[in-house]
């Protein structure tokens, strides 16, 4: 049977044959189209040639079957088929036609790329520049070329590909983990699927959908949820003051459920919880649960949750705020885990900056508005409390400002979003509000409405992150806004924890003074090395106090209760200043503008009807002045009792003398004190009594002040002597605040007491108006004299100190 033939060309364009297909009904025998095999395909085994004739139709075709195919001969087709495009190409230069002449291939040069290699010594040069600086301007890579022996175009092109390979590496290794979290989230779309087709109540821990349970099953339940926590908070109760666990009462078991709750399917639990447990009362009236110098791993149980407003009631936005607490929380533990280039050392060694442009790169989260100054730093230490205190002292907002109480102003709790299992903390969600300060009036408050979670990643470690509720939306008119910011702290096995802490924020910077603008951008005024020094600060402070070796105790042997209203007074002193030199929302203030009155001086007024403060209108002056002499001497000479007659006017002719002291540290510059001046007659009348608190870290030091009226000389006695109430004991602090001085590329502070580059001094003053009635006016008297008070002060402290006003 004559069925076709083969046409065999071996001088064919790269070797190739030519089947052709014969088909033999045809007449003539035509020959159809033939078709072209490369010598690759003819000498593979893998295909074969096979003839099927067709019934249906009468014809045959010449297939070609691939019975077992080889997916490497696609890539040798491909790379024949270029060797055979580039073959008429690679051997000439030039252009092609009449008038050039042939050039024998052998006597062609060819031509060479020209690469240059950097020595091994030149490699170890540049990369330890770019460790220093990755960003080199012109001048610093001249210095490069010329020390190198390289061309600048050179330094400049390396430092370019360096930073380029730096980010694909760091792109590289955060594929890698979002590539982790989309497993993790393809897991917990499981979960939550699975916890939306079983819901359950989270008042009695039944079914959530009425039907399934009758209507006298389900208040049976609710009934029974609210009798287990009752029977918690007596168990708790009764375990604080008895001192030991109740044996005889059995933990109340939780419902059974298929699933579990909602909230732990939004992936914002997942670690395991504790037990909850009673919280301990420290000594000196400040509760930490059980934290300091303890590592006891009890959390107290969850207070009660107040109304929540509207807005949390809505099921979208609470599915919003749940997202974007995670997304923050997932951001901060990059960010802590994150090295450089991401941070960045500061010039004085201190704690780290951020690269915000590779930031942006880096963030989920990040929108930033046009306007806005960022503020970022890291920095970590060692604190004197253990995970679990520090956390719950976090999460509730009067203990929060009572370990800050320089910082925050005031905070609230506005709702629940979620929270965590048996009343611990881990997947807590809450919507807080706060105001943040600097002691300083020529700084605006900067009011925050911010989500606060907390969770643990594993044992003794947590972790508690801030974010802003309005992160995502357009807030160009907004003062300021907080990123994710917060800290994770570890258990240490020596009682302390490790401490890393992130502080980002975004603010306004028109509304702030010249002069604090370096300092704020240098991270002092808000940033992380502030949040923590105050930390650290507190933290030993409360550790020392509850020693029972106090060598400069004045009067010796003074009870528990004297040193707890001593306490407590001093910490309403230490909130009234910051409120009168910041302007606070704690106390109504009004602002007065005053003619002929430097804008650096802020005058506030406000009526006094409260209890503890003299009644009438309440003048407030403060001012922030730069001191051309370091912080530590500044401040030993400011808390010196026996130095105060050359600055304070009150006692400057009479003789002090201490009647009671508290030191929280060794070195006294942290305490409580209670002087005496004595009269100026014979018989000694008209004593007056000085209250006095002095605060320092590396951040910065205060000292206030509060005169006691001869009306509550009597009650402070008592306070002191008999450790009775000092809520009406009646005064108006003044003070002042010392921060290390900044200039617009450097930061001059010290970590430990020296600055020689100066520091600024803020000093503010609260008096009472003419009379000190309830029936008194604010005249223009008394505004005067309160601005003439601060004017005379700052002379008499430069003159004291020998500081000569410049030209």
């Amino acid at each position: 049977m004559n069925f076709g033939g083969l046409i065999s060309n071996s001088g064919g364009v790269g070797g190739s044959r030519v089947v052709a297909e014969i088909d033999p009904h045809s007449s003539g025998g035509a020959i159809a189209q033939p078709h072209f095999i490369p010598n690759s395909m003819q000498t593979s085994s893998a295909l074969s040639l096979s003839i099927v004739q067709k019934n249906m139709d009468g014809h045959n075709e010449l297939d070609l079957i691939a019975e077992s195919f080889d997916p490497g001969i696609i890539g040798r087709l491909r790379e024949e088929e270029f060797d055979q495009s580039r073959s008429g190409s690679d051997h000439f230069d030039g252009a092609s036609g009449d008038d050039q002449d042939p050039v024998d291939e052998d006597d062609r040069p060819r031509r060479k790329k020209k690469y240059h290699r950097h020595t091994p010594s030149q490699i170890q040069e540049l990369e330890s520049f770019f460790k220093e600086c990755p960003h080199p301007d012109e001048k610093q890579r001249l210095d490069l070329s010329r020390r190198l022996g390289l061309e600048t175009k050179q330094v400049k092109f390396w430092f370019q590909n360096r930073r380029t390979q730096m980010k694909t590496q760091l792109e590289r290794h955060e594929n890698i983990i979002l590539r982790q979290e989309n497993d993790k989230l393809r897991a917990e779309n499981g979960v939550i699927k699975e916890a939306m087709s079983n819901p359950i109540c989270h008042n009695c821990g039944g079914p959530a959908i009425p039907g399934q349970i009758s209507f006298d099953e389900h208040q049976l339940r609710i009934e029974n949820a609210r009798l287990n926590d009752e029977l918690s908070r007596i168990c708790t109760l009764a375990q604080k003051f008895l001192g030991r666990p109740i044996s005889n009462l059995a933990a109340p078991r939780s419902l059974p459920s298929s699933t579990a709750g909602l909230d732990l399917a939004m992936g914002i639990n997942g670690m395991g919880c504790l037990n909850a447990g009673g919280s301990n009362q420290l000594s000196m009236g400040f509760e930490l649960g059980d934290g300091v110098g303890s590592s006891s791993p009890v959390m107290p149980l969850m207070k009660p949750v107040m109304g929540m407003p509207n807005e949390l009631q809505h099921v979208t936005d609470r599915h919003v705020y749940l997202e974007l607490a995670g997304e923050a929380m997932d951001e901060l533990v990059r960010m802590v885990q994150a090295d450089t280039p991401l941070w960045m050392k500061s010039s004085d060694g201190g704690s780290e900056t951020l690269n915000v442009e590779l930031y942006r790169t880096f963030s989920c989260i990040s929108t930033r508005q046009s306007g806005l100054v960022t503020d970022a730093s890291r920095d970590s230490c060692m604190v004197i409390i253990n995970s679990l205190a520090l956390v719950e002292t976090m999460m509730d907002a009067n203990r929060w400002t009572d370990m800050f109480p320089t910082l925050v102003a005031r905070a609230s709790t506005i709702g629940m979003i979620s929270s965590g299992p048996n009343g611990t903390r881990n997947g807590t969600i809450q919507m807080m509000h706060a105001e943040l300060q600097m002691l300083s009036p020529l700084v605006p408050v900067r009011p925050l409405k911010f989500l606060r979670f907390s969770k643990q990643h594993a044992e003794g470690v947590w972790a508690v992150v801030d974010v802003s509720v309005d992160i995502q939306q357009d807030a160009s008119s907004a003062n300021c806004r907080r990123l994710p910011s917060g800290f994770i702290v570890q258990d240490m096995p020596n009682g302390y924890s490790k401490v890393t802490w992130i502080e980002h924020s975004e603010y306004n910077e028109s509304g702030i003074h010249q002069l604090l603008q370096p300092l704020l951008r240098s991270g002092i005024g808000f940033g992380a090395q502030r949040w923590l020094a105050t930390l650290q600060r507190e933290c030993e402070s409360l550790t020392f106090l509850m020693s029972s070796t106090n060598p400069n105790e004045v009067p010796r042997g003074l009870s528990m209760n004297s040193k707890k209203s001593m306490l407590r007074l001093a910490q309403r002193m230490m909130q009234s200043f910051c409120s009168g030199v910041c302007g606070s929302s704690v106390r109504q203030w009004d602002k007065l503008c005053i003619d002929n009155v430097s804008d650096n001086v802020r005058v506030m007024v406000r009526q006094s009807l409260e209890v503890g403060e003299p009644s009438g209108f309440v003048l407030s002056a403060a001012t922030s002045v730069w001191m051309p002499v370091s912080r530590s001497r500044l401040f030993d000479f400011l808390r010196d009792w026996q130095l105060r007659g050359q600055w304070d006017i009150l006692v400057s002719c009479r003789p002090l003398q201490a009647m009671a002291q508290i030191d929280k540290d060794h070195g006294g510059g942290n305490s409580v004190s209670l002087f005496s001046a004595k009269g100026l007659d014979a018989n000694n009348n008209n004593n007056m009594l000085m209250f006095q608190e002095t605060r320092t870290d590396a951040s910065g030091s205060i000292v206030v002040y509060a005169p006691i009226t001869s009306t509550s000389s009597d009650i402070m006695r008592d306070v002191v002597y008999e450790g009775g109430d000092s809520t009406y004991v009646e005064l108006l602090p003044s003070g002042f605040a010392i921060l290390p001085c900044v200039t617009s590329d450097h930061v001059k502070g010290e970590g430990n007491g020296s600055d020689d580059g100066g520091c600024l001094l803020t000093v503010g003053f609260q008096i009472v108006c003419d009379g000190g009635q309830p029936t008194s006016k604010l005249t223009m008297h008394s505004v005067k004299t309160i601005i003439d008070l601060i004017s005379s002060t700052i002379q008499k402290i430069k003159s004291a100190l020998q500081i000569n006003d410049g030209p």
